[in-house]
């Protein structure tokens, strides 16, 4: 390894950041991370922080699980690598897959198709529920609906269906045939209805119009996050999936769940479609499957969506679609160990208890500084700060300004995400009391620097 000077001189010479201009890179160098142990990392100075990002949503047990890296090097040592695609496996896929359809039972979902993370595993939900339309005889249903602020990934059906610009205009035309309605996000919406419950109904009403309009008939699945997460932390109200998932079934239509950020306990229940009580016909997976340690996804297929295609004869069944590597033997073997070691630490009771003492807390920094519009989260250890100019009219703040929180709060011993005015946390699920309270004393400090 080159010495820190090395590092310091050609940080961001050589390499574009995913989510940022290249030009800002060069400009404000980003934070060199060199270190990390627990909760905590350590950047190339010598300076510790707590993590209040968890790398991004996924680092759920922290930057030193013993068992994950043990797991890792025992399989690199016995088998590095090998495909599973057609007429070869390995070992660790197949007893993954016999675990992960244990977890997953309560969700209704047994069967899982391998990824290399969470933009393939929506990608993968999205053309395995319009194959199995075409196998059920129905092959005109090839549209997708989704919310408007969901984020599904950034490849290009989960760009078509993300509900947000930022990741659609400057690739556009995406893929034809995607819809969005409007989220229920209390504090911002069409509707300016601030009752959760209301609003929920005014966003089921709009969905049905929606799939009216477009015909039943034409539509293959609707995608959602339980929580939305990277749009800015909005939990709809409890009525609301299960009220999606009513009127998917009315209609025929499959039910995405996009759980990549929700799965394994960061929601205070260990997913987020059994938080609300939904069974989903796809289950989206990553992150956490492997505590980031190794790039990795699943996504898991409801009983009678597998049955569909595991009946057929007629070859229109066969899967046309997979990766290189989809069922790394390596990644397996690190989420085995991983599924182990959260269950074992039962990480959704704490993340439960945690978020709670960070939702107080924030909400009362909320008191304390004017300029914090809203506050959202109290589910698990998923929370949003939206910075605004002006309480009433809701203006965002200057888009200077949250950078500048962000400097200042990592100063004061916390890194934390900025999004457009938004700061999000997602801290990892071993977070302790302690963590807590200086993740909100460096908050505290960045909104009071500006």
């Amino acid at each position: 390894m080159k010495d820190d000077n090395y590092i310091k001189a050609n940080n961001a010479r050589s390499l574009w950041h995913p989510m940022t201009a290249p030009s800002d890179s060069l400009k404000n160098p980003p934070a060199i991370i060199v270190g990390g142990a627990g909760t905590r990392i350590t950047d190339i100075d010598g300076h510790e922080v707590v993590d209040g990002v968890g790398g991004l949503w996924n680092v759920n047990l922290g930057y030193s699980c013993q068992p994950i890296k043990d797991a890792i090097a025992a399989q690199l040592d016995r088998l590095p690598y090998y495909s599973i695609f057609r007429g070869t496996s390995n070992d660790a896929v197949i007893e993954l897959s016999e675990e992960l359809r244990k977890f997953f039972e309560p969700d209704g979902l047994s069967r899982a198709f391998y990824t290399s993370g969470g933009g393939d595993s929506v990608e993968t939900a999205l053309r395995l529920s319009r194959q199995y339309h075409k196998i059920k005889g129905e092959p005109a249903r090839t549209k997708f609906l989704s919310l408007k602020k969901g984020y599904h990934g950034t490849h290009f059906g989960g760009a078509s269906v993300n509900g947000n610009a930022n990741f659609r205009t400057a690739y556009e035309p995406l893929l034809p045939g995607c819809f969005h309605i409007p989220a229920p996000f209390p504090y911002r919406n069409p509707f300016n209805e601030t009752d959760p419950e209301k609003l929920a109904q005014l966003c089921l009403q709009s969905l049905e119009d929606e799939i009216a309009f477009q015909s039943p008939s034409t539509i293959a699945a609707f995608i959602m996050e339980p929580i939305l997460g990277a749009g800015g932390v909005i939990p709809p109200h409890p009525s609301f999936m299960p009220g999606v998932a009513a009127l998917c079934r009315k209609n025929g239509i499959l039910l995405i769940a996009d759980e990549v950020i929700t799965a394994f306990g960061r929601t205070g229940a260990w997913t987020g479609s059994r938080l609300w009580g939904v069974k989903p016909d796809f289950a989206c997976t990553a992150k956490a499957i492997t505590n980031a340690y190794f790039p990795f996804g699943a996504v898991m297929i409801a009983e009678g969506v597998a049955e569909v295609f595991e009946a057929d004869e007629t070859g229109k069944a066969a899967i046309g679609h997979g990766y290189t590597y989809s069922g790394h033997p390596v990644g397996a073997a690190a989420a085995l160990a991983c599924l182990a070691e959260t269950q074992r630490l039962n990480v959704k009771d704490n993340a439960a208890a945690r978020g709670a003492q960070m939702h107080a807390g924030l909400s009362a920094l909320k008191d304390k500084h004017e300029v914090v519009g809203d506050v959202r989260g109290g589910y698990g250890l998923m929370h949003a700060v939206e910075l605004v100019g002006d309480r009433t009219s809701k203006t965002p703040v200057d888009k200077a300004v949250p950078g500048r929180v962000q400097a200042a709060a990592y100063k004061a011993g916390a890194m934390i995400r900025v999004s457009g005015n938004t700061i999000i946390l997602s801290p990892p699920l071993i977070l302790s009391d302690a963590d807590v309270n200086v993740i909100l004393s460096a908050i505290d400090a960045g909104l009071a620097a500006i």
